[in-house]
């Protein structure tokens, strides 16, 4: 059976030409880069020029980028890294839809003794300037305020969160996992101090990442050991994937137009298919969205059954909360957006990528209108 793939924001392909630019660092460079000979001279310029690229993509100097093991480490180490720094403040703010790398990292801070406030949201997922505003002290040492939403794709308003948590002396993170490849992302231009990336949300590898820290930050040491990644993250660096990171965000963010236009159209042509067939829906999130990461709530319905009705239709898809498949209760994504009772239960996330076509929209819509009508009737 034809296997559709529209879990996308999960985790995605990686693409065979990204494959083709690591596999010499698999085989044949295979050296140490820290070593001195000059058979690790290879490795060692891959990885300079790959620190280039990720930085020039996102408008940051090299020096500010550091390779990390993905969007969990990174998300870990800004907020332990710098809490955990010297310094009289002992508060970090952030908000009540972050990925469970955040919210869990920021509950690691405060059984060390920090304080943690969080940051509510109105129904669309969007954290109000004002809303930081009012809750922001001088105590404040931290801000980390994703860029999008995992769940929803809302796309935060970060420049101006960013502006208000420096007018207190605040260095401000974002968990930008599902943001970096698919929406522009110019770390001036937003004014953060730190951000979160990782390879294969955007057609890379699994378990590569990058964290930018802006120059004059000062974090911990995430790793002890040995000086790589500038005397802050210990380890022998991946270079394969390192390289693969490197070349996918480069052939994303070339692209990123073109496909956020194409998953636009996509995104149109699923909703028409299923308000045309009155299925009784809520689509959720803010207009301003990530191409592609379609959140519904279907009425009287549970995901559970949606997820696995279409599996047995050959169709991959996730629940509300993706990123907590053992918990099937409502996440707190959808609970702090207030999503009603009857809907919020029959949450599902199709998130599509550049490789899905008008054909695979077609039958997923098909499938959950065949899968509904029993329920909806």
């Amino acid at each position: 059976m034809y296997m559709i793939y529209a879990d996308n924001a999960a985790t995605t392909k990686l693409d065979i030409e990204v494959f083709e630019a690591m596999k010499p660092y698999l085989l044949d460079q295979y050296a140490n880069a820290s070593q001195p000979y000059s058979y690790a001279r290879t490795a060692k310029k891959a990885l300079k020029e790959a620190r280039e690229i990720i930085a020039l993509s996102i408008g940051a100097k090299p020096e500010e980028i550091y390779f990390t093991s993905g969007g969990t480490e990174s998300d870990n180490w800004a907020i332990k890294g710098t809490m955990l720094s010297p310094g009289e403040r002992k508060e970090v703010i952030t908000s009540e839809i972050e990925h469970h790398a955040v919210l869990n990292s920021v509950e690691s801070i405060k059984n060390l003794g920090f304080s943690v406030r969080y940051l509510s949201v109105d129904s669309f997922g969007i954290v109000q300037p004002e809303t930081l505003r009012q809750t922001i002290s001088s105590q404040s040492k931290l801000v980390s305020v994703m860029l999008s939403n995992n769940e929803v794709g809302t796309i935060e308003p970060i420049a101006e969160l960013t502006e208000i948590a420096h007018s207190q002396g605040a260095f401000f993170h974002t968990d930008a996992v599902q943001s970096i490849g698919h929406i522009p992302v110019d770390v001036k231009a937003l004014g953060i101090d730190m951000l979160s990336a990782s390879a294969h949300k955007f057609n890379g590898p699994k378990g590569v990442g990058f964290l930018y820290v802006r120059e004059g930050v000062r974090i911990l040491p995430f790793i002890d050991g040995g000086a790589q990644e500038y005397g802050k993250r210990a380890g022998t660096e991946n270079v394969a994937s390192i390289v693969g990171m490197a070349a996918a965000l480069e052939r994303s963010c070339s692209n990123i137009e073109y496909n956020a236009s194409y998953l636009n159209r996509l995104e149109t042509l699923l909703l028409s298919i299923l308000t045309e067939a009155k299925i009784d829906y809520l689509r959720n999130g803010a207009a301003l969205c990530v191409p592609g990461n379609i959140s519904l709530s279907f009425k009287g319905a549970r995901d559970e059954m949606l997820l696995h009705r279409l599996d047995l239709m050959g169709i991959c898809i996730s629940t509300g909360s993706a990123c907590d498949s053992k918990n099937t209760q409502i996440s707190h994504v959808l609970r702090a957006m207030n999503i009603p009772e009857g809907y919020a239960p029959g949450t599902i996330r199709v998130s599509l990528g550049k490789d899905n076509t008008e054909e695979d929209v077609r039958k997923i819509g098909n499938a959950l209108i065949k899968t509904l009508r029993s329920i909806q009737q």
